[in-house]
C-alpha cells in the first residue's frame, strides 16, 4: 500500500511540475497542436510517448547517480564545460519564470478578488514557504492534493461532451502544414517542459529510494499527461478561433456554467503554484551548491528576489530568453535520449 501511495505521489508530483499556467489556459496547446488541426492529436500521442519514457529515464538516471539537483545532471549529461553553461542559462530563466509566475498570482488576486497585486503575491509566498519548507516531502503533499483537481477539471471538459467534440473543427494553418512545423512542435513541447521539470524531477528521482514506484509513476505521470493533453485538444478544437484568444479554455468553459469556471480559476492557481514551488526548490538545491545557505535560507533568498523582480516585470527578458532556452531543451533531451543509464 505504501509503495502505490509513493507512486501515486510521484505521478502527481511528474504532472504538477509539467502542467503550468500555459497548460491550464490552453494557449501552449493551441500554440503547439490545436492550430495544425487534426495533426495536432498526432503531435499530442507523440508527446505522449515522450512523457512516459524520458521522464521515467530522468529520474532513473538521477537515481543512479544520486543527483541532488539539475547541476549534477547537466553535469552528467554535457561534461563539466558545456554543463557549467547550460546550468547557468538555467538558473537564470528559472528566476525569469519563478518571478513571472509570482506576479501573475498577484494579477490573478486583483481581477478575480480585487485584491492590490502585492497582496496575492505576498498571501502565494507565506504558501510557498510552508509547503516548500518540508522539501520534497511538501512538493509531494501540494502535487496529490492540486493534480486530482486538474485530472477532474478535464474529465468535466471531456466526458459531458465527448459525443460533440470533432478533431478537425479548427482548420489547420496549410503554410504551417506544409513545412512540417506539425512534426516538430510535439519535439519543441518535450523539451521545453521536461528541461524545466528537471529542477524537481531530479531530486525527487534520487530521494525514492524504488526504482519500480519511480518506473510505474512516469508511465501514470505519462498518461494522466496525454489524457489532459487530449481533452483540452479536443475541446479547443470547437473553437475555430482559438489560436486568436489570449485564455482559450476560459471561452470553453463559460459555455459549461458558472461553478466550472470557477473550477477552472481554481486550477489555474493550483498549477502555477506547483510550478511556483518546484521552480523554487530546484533553484535552491543549485545555488546551495555554491553558497553556504540552508534550506530555509536559500528559499527565503529566492522567493525575496523574485518578488522584488516581479514588481518590474520581466517580459522582455523572457522573450529573449526563450528562444535560447528552447534550443537548450531540445539539446538536454538529445542527451537524455542517447545517454545510457547507470545502473546503480
Amino acid at each position: 500500500m505504501k509503495r502505490w501511495k509513493l507512486t501515486l505521489q510521484v505521478a502527481a508530483t511528474y504532472v504538477g511540475t509539467v502542467v503550468g499556467a500555459g497548460f491550464a489556459t490552453g494557449k501552449e496547446i493551441v500554440q503547439f497542436f490545436t492550430q495544425y488541426g487534426e495533426l495536432g492529436m498526432v503531435g499530442i500521442l507523440v508527446s505522449g510517448l515522450f512523457f512516459i519514457w524520458l521522464g521515467s529515464k530522468m529520474m532513473l538516471l538521477s537515481h543512479a547517480i544520486g543527483a541532488s539537483s539539475y547541476q549534477q545532471l547537466n553535469t552528467y549529461l554535457f561534461g563539466d564545460v558545456l554543463g557549467k553553461a547550460v546550468n547557468g542559462v538555467m538558473i537564470v530563466i528559472l528566476f525569469g519564470v519563478t518571478s513571472v509566475m509570482l506576479a501573475s498570482t498577484g494579477a490573478i488576486g486583483k481581477e478575480q478578488f480585487g485584491l492590490w497585486p502585492p497582496v496575492g503575491m505576498i498571501f502565494t509566498i507565506v504558501l510557498t514557504y510552508i509547503f516548500i519548507a518540508k522539501g520534497i516531502n511538501g512538493i509531494l503533499m501540494v502535487n496529490s492534493l492540486v493534480v486530482p483537481m486538474m485530472l477532474s477539471f478535464a474529465f468535466i471538459i471531456f466526458m459531458p461532451n465527448i459525443s460533440y467534440f470533432s478533431l478537425i473543427q479548427t482548420k489547420p494553418d496549410l503554410t504551417l502544414v506544409t513545412q512540417w512545423k506539425w512534426a516538430v512542435s510535439p519535439f519543441l513541447y518535450i523539451s521545453l517542459n521536461l528541461a524545466l521539470a528537471q529542477a524537481v524531477l531530479v531530486p525527487l528521482g534520487s530521494s525514492v529510494k524504488d526504482r519500480s514506484v519511480i518506473k510505474k509513476g512516469a508511465v501514470i505521470g505519462g498518461c494522466v499527461l496525454t489524457f489532459m493533453l487530449v481533452s483540452t485538444h479536443l475541446a479547443l478544437s470547437n473553437l475555430p478561433y482559438s489560436f486568436q484568444l489570449d485564455i482559450p479554455m476560459s471561452a470553453v468553459v463559460k459555455n459549461i456554467s458558472a461553478w466550472v469556471n470557477v473550477l477552472f480559476t481554481v486550477v489555474v492557481l493550483g498549477e502555477i503554484f506547483t510550478t511556483l514551488i518546484g521552480n523554487v526548490f530546484g533553484i535552491a538545491k543549485q545555488l546551495q551548491s555554491f553558497l553556504p545557505l540552508n534550506d530555509k535560507q536559500a528559499f527565503a533568498f529566492i522567493i525575496l528576489a523574485c518578488f522584488i523582480i516581479g514588481q518590474f516585470g520581466y517580459a522582455q527578458l523572457l522573450e529573449f530568453l526563450y528562444p535560447i532556452f528552447g534550443y537548450i531543451g531540445l539539446a538536454f533531451v538529445w542527451m537524455l535520449c542517447i545517454k545510457k543509464e547507470k545502473i546503480s
